[in-house]
Protein backbone atom coordinates (compact mmCIF):
# COMPACT_ATOMS: atom_id res chain seq x y z
CA UNK A 1 0.00 0.00 0.00
CA UNK A 2 1.03 3.59 -0.80
CA UNK A 3 -0.22 6.65 -0.19
CA UNK A 4 0.34 9.19 -2.67
CA UNK A 5 1.84 12.74 -3.19
CA UNK A 6 -0.85 14.35 -5.83
CA UNK A 7 0.42 17.17 -7.14
CA UNK A 8 -2.56 19.87 -6.30
CA UNK A 9 -1.74 22.01 -9.80
CA UNK A 10 -1.30 18.54 -12.10
CA UNK A 11 -3.96 18.24 -14.48
CA UNK A 12 -4.57 14.68 -13.22
CA UNK A 13 -4.40 15.61 -9.84
CA UNK A 14 -7.88 14.89 -9.40
CA UNK A 15 -7.39 10.98 -10.42
CA UNK A 16 -4.59 10.85 -8.78
CA UNK A 17 -6.10 11.71 -5.44
CA UNK A 18 -9.29 9.43 -6.25
CA UNK A 19 -6.97 6.88 -7.15
CA UNK A 20 -4.53 6.94 -3.44
CA UNK A 21 -7.95 7.43 -1.51
CA UNK A 22 -9.70 4.34 -2.83
CA UNK A 23 -6.73 2.43 -2.49
CA UNK A 24 -5.12 3.69 1.34
CA UNK A 25 -7.58 5.99 2.40
CA UNK A 26 -5.01 8.38 2.49
CA UNK A 27 -3.70 11.20 0.12
CA UNK A 28 -0.92 13.64 0.32
CA UNK A 29 -1.05 17.05 -1.32
CA UNK A 30 1.52 19.22 -2.31
CA UNK A 31 2.20 22.50 -4.54
CA UNK A 32 -1.27 23.60 -2.89
CA UNK A 33 -2.22 27.40 -2.52
CA UNK A 34 -2.64 27.35 1.19
CA UNK A 35 0.41 29.81 2.49
CA UNK A 36 2.85 27.42 4.56
CA UNK A 37 4.21 31.27 6.47
CA UNK A 38 0.44 31.52 7.67
CA UNK A 39 0.41 27.72 8.66
CA UNK A 40 3.90 28.62 10.88
CA UNK A 41 2.42 31.85 12.16
CA UNK A 42 -0.45 29.94 13.84
CA UNK A 43 1.03 27.27 14.66
CA UNK A 44 3.14 29.83 17.07
CA UNK A 45 0.49 31.78 18.13
CA UNK A 46 -1.75 28.59 19.45
CA UNK A 47 1.96 27.37 21.22
CA UNK A 48 1.12 30.22 23.03
CA UNK A 49 -2.25 29.97 23.89
CA UNK A 50 -1.40 26.12 25.55
CA UNK A 51 1.24 27.53 27.52
CA UNK A 52 -0.95 30.11 28.92
CA UNK A 53 -3.52 29.45 31.81
CA UNK A 54 -6.38 31.58 29.84
CA UNK A 55 -6.89 28.89 28.23
CA UNK A 56 -9.10 28.04 30.97
CA UNK A 57 -11.31 30.97 30.52
CA UNK A 58 -12.78 29.18 27.18
CA UNK A 59 -13.58 26.16 28.10
CA UNK A 60 -15.99 24.01 25.96
CA UNK A 61 -19.62 24.15 25.54
CA UNK A 62 -21.01 20.69 26.05
CA UNK A 63 -23.98 21.63 23.80
CA UNK A 64 -21.88 23.11 20.98
CA UNK A 65 -18.41 21.59 21.44
CA UNK A 66 -16.88 24.72 20.31
CA UNK A 67 -13.95 26.09 22.52
CA UNK A 68 -11.09 24.14 24.34
CA UNK A 69 -10.69 20.55 25.72
CA UNK A 70 -8.47 20.30 28.30
CA UNK A 71 -6.34 16.70 29.02
CA UNK A 72 -8.91 15.62 31.51
CA UNK A 73 -11.87 15.55 29.30
CA UNK A 74 -9.61 13.96 26.19
CA UNK A 75 -11.34 11.74 23.98
CA UNK A 76 -10.99 8.11 24.74
CA UNK A 77 -10.57 5.92 21.29
CA UNK A 78 -13.01 3.29 20.59
CA UNK A 79 -11.31 0.04 22.05
CA UNK A 80 -9.19 1.94 24.46
CA UNK A 81 -9.31 1.96 28.31
CA UNK A 82 -7.89 5.27 28.62
CA UNK A 83 -8.05 8.65 27.46
CA UNK A 84 -5.46 10.27 24.36
CA UNK A 85 -2.44 12.06 25.72
CA UNK A 86 -3.76 15.67 24.24
CA UNK A 87 -5.76 18.68 24.59
CA UNK A 88 -7.16 20.43 21.99
CA UNK A 89 -9.35 23.54 20.50
CA UNK A 90 -12.63 23.44 18.68
CA UNK A 91 -12.60 26.49 16.37
CA UNK A 92 -16.36 27.60 14.31
CA UNK A 93 -16.60 30.54 12.82
CA UNK A 94 -19.88 31.09 15.09
CA UNK A 95 -18.15 29.78 18.34
CA UNK A 96 -15.21 30.30 20.90
CA UNK A 97 -12.39 32.52 19.63
CA UNK A 98 -9.77 33.00 22.18
CA UNK A 99 -9.00 37.14 21.74
CA UNK A 100 -5.50 37.22 22.37
CA UNK A 101 -4.93 35.42 19.08
CA UNK A 102 -4.83 37.48 15.72
CA UNK A 103 -7.32 36.57 13.22
CA UNK A 104 -4.47 34.35 11.39
CA UNK A 105 -6.46 31.12 12.41
CA UNK A 106 -9.65 32.11 11.30
CA UNK A 107 -7.84 32.87 7.71
CA UNK A 108 -6.14 29.96 8.07
CA UNK A 109 -9.70 28.17 8.10
CA UNK A 110 -11.09 29.50 5.42
CA UNK A 111 -7.91 28.73 3.01
CA UNK A 112 -8.78 24.98 4.18
CA UNK A 113 -12.09 24.84 4.05
CA UNK A 114 -11.69 25.93 0.43
CA UNK A 115 -9.05 23.13 -0.62
CA UNK A 116 -11.75 20.30 1.36
CA UNK A 117 -14.47 21.74 -0.69
CA UNK A 118 -11.92 21.21 -3.98
CA UNK A 119 -10.72 17.97 -3.07
CA UNK A 120 -14.86 16.73 -2.11
CA UNK A 121 -15.28 17.99 -6.02
CA UNK A 122 -12.70 15.69 -6.88
CA UNK A 123 -14.16 12.67 -5.26
CA UNK A 124 -17.53 13.46 -6.65
CA UNK A 125 -16.02 13.77 -9.71
CA UNK A 126 -14.09 10.45 -9.75
CA UNK A 127 -17.30 8.40 -8.36
CA UNK A 128 -18.87 6.18 -10.48
CA UNK A 129 -22.25 6.52 -11.53
CA UNK A 130 -23.95 3.24 -9.75
CA UNK A 131 -22.11 5.09 -6.52
CA UNK A 132 -23.54 8.80 -7.49
CA UNK A 133 -27.12 7.29 -8.08
CA UNK A 134 -27.32 6.13 -4.59
CA UNK A 135 -26.40 9.34 -2.91
CA UNK A 136 -29.29 11.16 -1.32
CA UNK A 137 -27.47 14.39 -3.01
CA UNK A 138 -24.55 15.20 -4.48
CA UNK A 139 -21.34 15.14 -1.84
CA UNK A 140 -20.76 19.18 -2.68
CA UNK A 141 -24.57 19.88 -2.14
CA UNK A 142 -24.28 18.18 1.31
CA UNK A 143 -22.19 21.28 2.68
CA UNK A 144 -24.92 23.70 1.69
CA UNK A 145 -25.67 25.46 4.39
CA UNK A 146 -23.16 23.38 7.01
CA UNK A 147 -22.28 25.00 10.13
CA UNK A 148 -20.13 22.55 11.43
CA UNK A 149 -17.15 22.26 9.46
CA UNK A 150 -14.50 22.16 12.40
CA UNK A 151 -10.77 23.41 12.58
CA UNK A 152 -9.46 21.49 15.28
CA UNK A 153 -5.91 22.65 16.95
CA UNK A 154 -4.33 19.84 18.75
CA UNK A 155 -1.17 19.86 21.54
CA UNK A 156 0.00 16.71 22.44
CA UNK A 157 1.94 17.87 25.75
CA UNK A 158 5.84 16.14 26.15
CA UNK A 159 6.08 12.58 27.40
CA UNK A 160 7.36 12.40 31.28
CA UNK A 161 7.21 8.79 31.92
CA UNK A 162 4.07 9.17 34.26
CA UNK A 163 1.75 8.73 31.34
CA UNK A 164 -1.05 6.01 32.52
CA UNK A 165 -0.05 2.41 31.06
CA UNK A 166 -1.44 2.42 27.52
CA UNK A 167 -2.00 5.90 27.21
CA UNK A 168 -1.06 6.97 23.37
CA UNK A 169 -1.31 10.22 21.83
CA UNK A 170 -3.91 9.19 19.50
CA UNK A 171 -5.40 5.18 19.77
CA UNK A 172 -6.20 4.36 16.83
CA UNK A 173 -9.57 5.22 15.61
CA UNK A 174 -11.23 6.51 11.87
CA UNK A 175 -12.73 10.36 11.78
CA UNK A 176 -16.46 10.53 11.73
CA UNK A 177 -16.47 13.54 8.99
CA UNK A 178 -16.68 13.26 5.00
CA UNK A 179 -13.04 14.02 4.70
CA UNK A 180 -10.27 15.56 6.62
CA UNK A 181 -7.77 18.34 5.71
CA UNK A 182 -4.55 17.91 8.10
CA UNK A 183 -1.52 20.52 7.82
CA UNK A 184 1.92 18.67 8.65
CA UNK A 185 2.39 18.58 12.29
CA UNK A 186 4.99 19.79 13.82
CA UNK A 187 6.61 16.15 14.73
CA UNK A 188 6.25 13.00 12.78
CA UNK A 189 4.33 10.39 14.17
CA UNK A 190 0.51 9.82 12.29
CA UNK A 191 0.83 6.45 10.37
CA UNK A 192 -2.36 4.24 8.53
CA UNK A 193 -3.13 0.51 8.90
CA UNK A 194 -2.92 -1.13 5.55
CA UNK A 195 -5.13 -3.39 4.24
CA UNK A 196 -2.48 -6.53 5.94
CA UNK A 197 -3.00 -4.91 9.20
CA UNK A 198 0.36 -3.19 9.36
CA UNK A 199 1.07 0.40 10.38
CA UNK A 200 2.97 2.51 8.27
CA UNK A 201 4.13 6.26 8.35
CA UNK A 202 2.00 8.74 6.75
CA UNK A 203 4.85 10.63 3.96
CA UNK A 204 4.60 14.01 5.02
CA UNK A 205 7.43 17.00 4.33
CA UNK A 206 6.66 20.51 5.62
CA UNK A 207 3.96 22.28 3.99
CA UNK A 208 2.12 19.56 2.56
CA UNK A 209 -1.52 18.30 3.44
CA UNK A 210 -2.27 15.07 4.66
CA UNK A 211 -6.10 14.11 3.61
CA UNK A 212 -8.13 11.23 4.77
CA UNK A 213 -11.58 9.54 4.41
CA UNK A 214 -14.04 10.00 7.55
CA UNK A 215 -16.56 7.73 8.89
CA UNK A 216 -19.58 9.48 6.82
CA UNK A 217 -17.91 9.15 3.72
CA UNK A 218 -17.83 5.53 3.99
CA UNK A 219 -21.32 5.30 4.84
CA UNK A 220 -23.02 7.93 2.26
CA UNK A 221 -20.99 5.83 -0.77
CA UNK A 222 -21.92 2.77 0.70
CA UNK A 223 -18.35 1.30 1.48
CA UNK A 224 -17.15 2.38 -1.79
CA UNK A 225 -14.57 4.68 -0.03
CA UNK A 226 -13.27 2.69 3.50
CA UNK A 227 -12.34 5.40 6.39
CA UNK A 228 -8.95 4.14 7.10
CA UNK A 229 -7.92 3.96 10.68
CA UNK A 230 -4.68 5.48 11.92
CA UNK A 231 -3.33 6.96 15.10
CA UNK A 232 -0.74 9.23 16.51
CA UNK A 233 2.22 7.26 18.33
CA UNK A 234 4.10 8.16 21.14
CA UNK A 235 7.54 9.18 19.83
CA UNK A 236 11.05 7.47 21.45
CA UNK A 237 13.59 9.50 20.32
CA UNK A 238 14.14 13.14 21.46
CA UNK A 239 11.06 14.24 20.47
CA UNK A 240 9.21 12.77 23.17
CA UNK A 241 10.30 15.64 25.37
CA UNK A 242 9.01 18.14 22.76
CA UNK A 243 5.28 18.76 22.26
CA UNK A 244 3.34 17.74 19.11
CA UNK A 245 0.65 20.68 17.44
CA UNK A 246 -1.24 19.35 14.55
CA UNK A 247 -3.98 21.39 12.82
CA UNK A 248 -7.11 18.97 11.00
CA UNK A 249 -10.18 20.41 9.44
CA UNK A 250 -13.26 18.00 9.52
CA UNK A 251 -15.15 18.60 6.69
CA UNK A 252 -19.10 18.24 7.90
CA UNK A 253 -22.25 17.86 5.77
CA UNK A 254 -25.58 19.80 7.38
CA UNK A 255 -27.53 17.65 9.94
CA UNK A 256 -29.93 17.20 7.82
CA UNK A 257 -28.21 15.19 4.75
CA UNK A 258 -29.30 11.42 4.77
CA UNK A 259 -26.14 9.65 4.75
CA UNK A 260 -28.44 6.42 4.62
CA UNK A 261 -32.40 6.24 4.20
CA UNK A 262 -32.68 6.21 7.90
CA UNK A 263 -29.71 7.87 9.31
CA UNK A 264 -29.12 11.61 8.75
CA UNK A 265 -25.36 13.38 9.22
CA UNK A 266 -26.67 14.99 12.79
CA UNK A 267 -27.34 11.48 14.58
CA UNK A 268 -24.52 9.47 13.20
CA UNK A 269 -22.42 12.83 14.28
CA UNK A 270 -24.19 12.77 17.89
CA UNK A 271 -24.18 9.28 18.34
CA UNK A 272 -20.31 9.42 17.64
CA UNK A 273 -19.47 12.33 19.90
CA UNK A 274 -21.17 9.98 22.80
CA UNK A 275 -18.98 7.37 22.15
CA UNK A 276 -16.34 9.19 22.45
CA UNK A 277 -16.93 10.62 26.00
CA UNK A 278 -17.06 14.07 24.53
CA UNK A 279 -20.50 14.70 24.88
CA UNK A 280 -23.17 13.60 26.92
Amino acid sequence: MKVLQVDFQDANASIDFARSLKDTGFAVIKNHPIDYKLVMDVFAEWQSFFNSEYKNNYHFNNDTQDGFFPMSVSETAVGYSVKDIKEFFHYYPWGQYPSELSDKSKLLYAQMQNIASTLLNWVEETLPNEIKQNLSEPLPNMLNGTTHNLMRVLHYPPLTGSETAGAVRAGAHGDINLLTVLVAASQSGLQVKDTQGNWIEVPMDPGMLSINIGDMLETATNGYYKSTIHQVVNPTDENRHKSRYSIPLFLHPREDVKLTADKTAGEFLYERLVALGVKK
